[in-house]
């Protein structure tokens, strides 16, 4: 779980996608001076993989998730544990489908198209998502950077 970060858990039925989406609207509603365009793309970026472990990784009995989100002077991050079988995900450079009608195989591509960095690993008995977003925040320096 990232330090310092918002926690939502949740199990599904019968909480779903719309829980998660509130949960992160009302933590970046806590940073105004976070780039407009860095919240929508990072909310798409992380309700995107909500949608896919809740509606794909669910065999019938259920996923409990654990949420957390942190928003950084320069960057967003989140992680997404969750209690779905291993699905056997290797994460490698994906594009759109080919098909512009195809249903499916846009998520995972949507996600790396808008982020920085998206990670997986299967930890014991979970599977670990991470997401990571650099942020265009107007005047916050990295002090850490300044010799």
């Amino acid at each position: 779980m990232i330090e310092g970060a918002c926690v939502l858990r949740l199990t599904t039925p019968p909480a779903n996608v719309n829980d998660v989406h509130d949960f992160i609207v009302a933590e970046l509603d806590r940073h105004p001076d976070l780039n407009a365009m860095d919240r929508m793309v990072f909310l798409t970026a992380l309700v995107e993989l909500a949608t896919n472990v809740i509606q794909h990784a669910d065999t019938g009995f259920g996923v409990t998730c654990t949420f957390s989100l942190r928003v950084g002077h320069d960057r967003i991050e989140a992680e997404l544990s969750d209690t779905a079988e291993d699905g056997g995900i290797k994460l490698v450079a994906r594009e759109m489908p080919a098909d512009e009608l195809a249903e499916s195989g846009r998520g995972i591509a949507l996600i790396q198209a808008l982020v920085d960095d998206l990670r997986y690993e299967r930890v014991g008995d979970r599977n670990l998502w991470s997401i990571t977003k650099n942020t265009a925040r107007p005047g916050l320096t990295d002090v850490s950077a300044v010799s």
